[in-house]
């Protein structure tokens, strides 16, 4: 399995390929649009999120509500387009157009891609950089990652996240399954399974909006039913956490990554770090705790995978930093674009897609994959495995 993503910002659209989902996988519209519908909602997103109503077209791969196995091509329209259609159209422009609609920005914001982007493709307008760099893109990265929650869903592979801190608001610990913290997290604007911790972090965005600044978080995503074995210890380009860490990185504005425990268990003795392995007839191999996250060696343990993403603070901010004109070389208040005060609950819907997506790649690359209902047997018949081993 593997995707492409293209589209900027203020573009027509945003368009992914994916390629390498079972033939026969039951699938519409409505699977993809809800988990887009649920990127769009949090408390303290910007204007952006008033103007788009995200909306996925299937141009390809699905045929009466099955997939092919071919290529799927989905397509999701930015309506603030119409507003752009000069400034961002494909079409070349004159020199006295140029002036007129370009909106050159050579004011890189600092904490943002404008600079670096600019010096690596050799762009004199940052706006190049900052169109595709935009979070926007992950709206079709959530559209994918949906397509593989509804693989895992259809093999009984339960998929949740939740808010777990904003701007130094930490929610208290609840031992809740994956259903209850997907069931409890939607209730929150601020996708937190902690009501008190909520209202907390709504005031921490309020007060972050007034100051004209921006606050950042963590986000945890929970993942049960996983067949155990997935990924490997032989090569460590094949080691499953290692590619959910990459996923998560990969994510606008995130700069860290823990399993389990994390980085508290630099400070734990081994005794309370480590599972201890049981074994019962009913359930088969299992852990007394879960402190590793799910993972032994790269590979899953068959306890749910939990991983935590750290987001900073979204670097758009309405009381803008120092920064260099590139043309001038002069000092400025770097360039205002709209923008959220808080992402964090949003982000916590595009983190959940891409740990969903590593996990069904590693289940469609481990069992026989071509069709779903080969691929289901197959992993049933791990699972008996597994249990009996």
């Amino acid at each position: 399995m593997r995707y492409l993503t293209a589209g900027e910002s203020h573009g027509p659209q945003l368009t992914t390929i994916i390629e390498g989902l079972p033939a026969g996988l039951n699938l519409e519209a409505s699977d993809i649009n809800e988990h887009l519908a649920r990127r769009q909602k949090g408390y303290g997103r910007g204007r952006r999120m008033q103007i788009e109503t995200d909306r996925a077209q299937i141009l390809s791969g699905v045929r009466h509500g099955k997939t092919l196995g071919s290529p799927i091509a989905l397509a999701v329209e930015n309506k603030d387009w119409t507003h752009w259609t000069k400034i961002m159209g494909a079409e070349p422009i004159t020199d006295d157009e140029e002036k007129e609609v370009r909106r050159k920005i050579t004011r890189p914001r600092p904490g943002h891609a404008d600079l670096n982007g600019g010096i690596k493709y050799g762009h004199r307008d940052m706006r190049n950089v900052l169109e595709r760099s935009s979070a926007r893109e992950t709206t079709v990265r959530v559209a994918a990652g949906a397509l593989a929650q509804k693989l895992l869903k259809d093999l009984g592979i339960n998929v949740a996240c939740h808010v777990k801190e904003i701007g130094g608001v930490i929610a208290k610990e609840q031992p809740l399954s994956a259903s209850e913290i997907r069931e409890r997290s939607e209730l929150s604007e601020v996708r937190c399974i902690d009501p008190e911790a909520s209202e907390e972090m709504k005031a921490a965005i309020d007060q972050a909006k007034k100051n004209g600044d921006s606050i950042g978080g963590v986000v945890e995503v929970v993942i049960e039913n996983v067949p155990a074995g997935l990924g490997s210890y032989v090569h460590y380009d094949k080691k499953l956490d290692s590619k959910i860490a990459a996923a998560v990185m990969s994510i606008n504005a995130f700069k860290g990554v823990e399993f389990g425990l994390g980085f508290d268990m630099a400070r734990l003795p081994g005794s309370q770090v480590h599972d201890e392995i049981v074994w019962s007839e009913d359930k088969g191999y299992y852990r007394k705790s879960n402190r590793l996250g799910g993972f032994e060696g790269g590979m899953t343990t068959g306890m749910p995978i939990v991983v935590k993403g750290v987001m900073k603070p979204i670097p758009t901010l309405y009381k803008p930093l120092e920064s260099v004109d590139i043309d001038t070389k002069e000092a400025f208040s770097a360039s205002i674009e709209r923008s959220d005060s808080c992402a964090v609950p949003a982000a916590a819907v595009v983190a959940e897609a891409v740990v969903a997506w590593e996990v069904a790649k590693a289940i469609c690359e481990q069992f026989d994959s071509d069709r779903f209902d080969h691929l289901k047997k197959s992993v049933e018949e791990h699972r008996a495995y597994t249990k009996d081993y």
